[in-house]
């Protein structure tokens, strides 16, 4: 978990749309950590997350399984409540996503979509949030399946074992 802490707030950040020069800026306010999810809190602005990394990490390409060098693979939970967001689901693969393309969440079975733009990917309604959020809260797993601008697949298991208490954590400290 030593990465979550080292871009936590820039992950942050940059789901939220800040500049550049802030996004550079790491967080180390980790304030909980609840069995496979950590809670960070940062003060301006006012913000809370609870994040995770990958259980396991299977990458593809035409059907066979490859190598690939990704950058920190990361499924948060935001709450900001200047700017009114109170739980927005953010996965980031560690890699440009293919132009157009979506990610898909699978947790037990029900599935979900994903919007990608460069690094990043987001659920397209606040209501498809806490749908997400809903499933996430029963599950054991969620996986993510994706498709970089190169063709690579990759499956992330992401365990949702601590999930609810630490969406319970960040939301609480973001009131």
């Amino acid at each position: 978990m030593g990465s979550l802490k080292a871009f936590g707030a820039a992950a942050a950040l940059l789901a939220m749309g800040a500049t550049t020069a802030t996004a550079q800026e790491e967080s180390t306010n980790q304030v909980a950590a609840k069995t496979a999810w950590s809670v960070f809190e940062d003060a301006d602005p006012k913000e809370c997350w609870a994040v995770s990394s990958p259980t396991e990490t299977v990458n593809t390409k035409d059907g066979r399984v490859v190598a690939v060098r990704r950058g920190d693979i990361l499924l948060m939970t935001f709450f900001r409540p200047g700017a009114g967001v109170q739980g927005q689901i953010t996965f980031t693969g560690g890699y440009p996503f293919a132009g157009g393309s979506t990610v898909n969440v699978n947790i037990g079975g029900t599935e979900f979509e994903m919007f990608t733009e460069g690094e990043w990917a987001w659920p397209a309604s606040a209501a498809d949030d806490a749908k997400i959020i809903a499933a996430m809260k029963r599950g054991a797993d969620a996986v993510l399946t994706a498709r970089s601008g190169r063709g690579t697949v990759t499956k992330d298991t992401f365990s949702l074992l601590g999930y609810t208490a630490a969406l319970e954590e960040a939301e609480k400290r973001c009131q």
